[in-house]
């Protein structure tokens, strides 16, 4: 008797995976990967606003330090 009640059990999660499948098929996840993407476009906004900090630092110390005398390499 258990093992018809694991064998009905079984079945019945197999067809529930399978009508999801289908369903998800018919339907269409159209958002999904849009989180990714969306940290992704953050990420590189983040380096690029960075790489401009550090560009502009860097230029303001090297004028400075060319006008105490120093090389500026």
């Amino acid at each position: 008797m258990i093992q018809l009640a694991a064998t009905l059990h079984t079945l019945g999660v197999r067809l529930t995976d399978t009508v999801q499948d289908k369903v998800h098929l018919i339907k269409g996840d159209r958002d999904r990967g849009s989180v990714t993407i969306e940290q992704v476009l953050w990420a590189v906004a983040v380096i690029g606003i960075v790489a401009i900090v550090v560009g502009a630092v860097t230029t303001y110390v090297r004028s400075q330090s060319s006008k105490l005398g120093g090389t500026g390499a």
